[in-house]
């Protein structure tokens, strides 16, 4: 069996981080109301299901304030980690396997 393969640190810690924040910003959205602004409720059932939304008060500003830090931040770490000059070491065939082994480095501790 080969040896695992061997990351940075840096690259190990913001793959973590990105998952904490991808976990947080999740956690989030679900406990914030559907919709950013206010809207009524409505029912449609036009479609092939059913769909019904309460009315919505929308989302304070410090709400909104906290889904666009997480955003921004989810989208800093995944440009870190994708640009990350290890990759450059890793031969392009591998890299996709050695990719998807990072993503999931943390559930092997």
């Amino acid at each position: 069996m080969p040896a695992p393969h061997e990351f940075p640190s840096d690259l190990l810690a913001g793959q973590e981080e990105l998952h904490q924040v991808r976990a947080e910003l999740s956690a989030l959205l679900k406990r914030l109301t559907w919709s950013v602004a206010p809207l009524d409720g409505f029912t449609d059932d036009t479609g092939w299901r059913r769909i019904e939304r309460p009315a919505s008060p929308g989302w304070t500003a410090d709400e909104q304030a906290e889904v666009e830090k997480l955003r921004r931040r989810e989208h800093e770490l995944a440009v870190f980690i994708t640009g990350h000059r290890h990759w450059t070491e890793v031969a392009t065939p591998d890299r996709m396997k050695a990719r998807a082994k990072l993503k999931h480095a943390h559930e092997d501790e």
